[in-house]
Parts: C-alpha cells; sequence; structure tokens
C-alpha cells in the first residue's frame, strides 16, 4: 500500500486512479496535503467530542438517546464516546439502537468496541456480536481479536466458520477463527 492509500484508507473511498499513477515523490507531497487539509478542517474537533461528553453526563438517557440517533451522525458518536471513557459511553452503548450501535462501532478503535463489551449488559453485547456476525462479519472478527474469553465464546456459539482448513491459508482472520474454532 503507497503512502497516499494509507493516508486516504480511512475514508472508505476509493483511491482515484489519477492518484496512483503519481510518482512515489508526488504521491508522498498528496498525502501531506491532505493530512494538512484534514487536520486543519477539523481543528477544534476533539475539544468538542470532550464537551459533548460532559454536557450529556448531566442529561438523562430516555433524552439523550432519541437526540443521538436522530441527530447525531454516528462518526460524531464515535468521536465523543472516544472522549467520554469506557464507563460512561458503556452506559450509552446498551442503551443505543443495534444498527446504531453497530454503524458508531465502524468509527472506533477494535480495542475500544471489544473493552465497551466486556463490559455491556452481557444480552446487549450477545445481541450486538449475534447482529454483527450476521451483517458485518469481517468488522466483528476485527473485534474478536480483542475481546475477553467469555465474549469470544459468544461469537464461537453464533458464528459459522469455513469447514476446511484450505479455506483459511490466506484468511487475513485466520489466527482469530483458529482460537474460535478451539472454542466450538
Amino acid at each position: 500500500m503507497t503512502e497516499l492509500q494509507e493516508t486516504l484508507a480511512w475514508t472508505d473511498i476509493p483511491l482515484p486512479e489519477e492518484l496512483n499513477n503519481l510518482q512515489p515523490f508526488q504521491q508522498k507531497s498528496m498525502a501531506s496535503y491532505v493530512r494538512d487539509v484534514v487536520n486543519r478542517e477539523t481543528e477544534g474537533f476533539e475539544e468538542l467530542y470532550h464537551a459533548i461528553g460532559m454536557i450529556v453526563k448531566y442529561i438523562p438517557h430516555f433524552i439523550v438517546i432519541p437526540l443521538m440517533v436522530e441527530h447525531i451522525k454516528p462518526r460524531i458518536a464515535a468521536g465523543v464516546c472516544r472522549k467520554m471513557g469506557v464507563d460512561q459511553a458503556t452506559g450509552y452503548a446498551n442503551d443505543l439502537p443495534l444498527e446504531y450501535f453497530s454503524e458508531v462501532s465502524k468509527h472506533l478503535e477494535r480495542e475500544l468496541v471489544a473493552e465497551l463489551l466486556g463490559k455491556m449488559k452481557k444480552n446487549h453485547a450477545a445481541k450486538f456480536i449475534h447482529y454483527e456476525l450476521q451483517h458485518h462479519l469481517a468488522h466483528m472478527l476485527d473485534i474478536s481479536e480483542h475481546l475477553e474469553p467469555r465474549m469470544l465464546e459468544i461469537v464461537a456459539r453464533h458464528v459459522t466458520l469455513p469447514e476446511h482448513e484450505d479455506d483459511l491459508i490466506m484468511h487475513p482472520h485466520r489466527m482469530i477463527i483458529k482460537k474460535i474454532r478451539s472454542m466450538q
């Protein structure tokens, strides 16, 4: 992966073919420019996320959750989640609609999602795991690499894995799949 591809990987938008054709020094210059533009356009977001996290502490969940789902994009909610800490974020994760929490989780670090799942109410965490296995298997396998054993057991109970070892030779999740298989 080129430096430009790595820089733009977080966008989930394919790199325009014209940019792939640039010379390495041009790609490096473009990657630097993109980072500068993003940094300038997102300046102050971290402080905003922290402020929102502090404000919602004092508003009851039954008010915050519907407002969040209706008016806050999952990427923004993920930024707030990072700033509010695991314990406070777990309280919201337990109450969020499954589909919304799934979208938020895509914008969080895998380790953080695993930690949240470990602290969530077991039935809410199990519902999330089951939902992700059905709709976003690769995402759930990425998270699974960081799950504590009791949460990984839930994954093992609900996941259907390839039957033949040959299917896993080049699979990017082969290590976690082996671990899950040993639990089944």
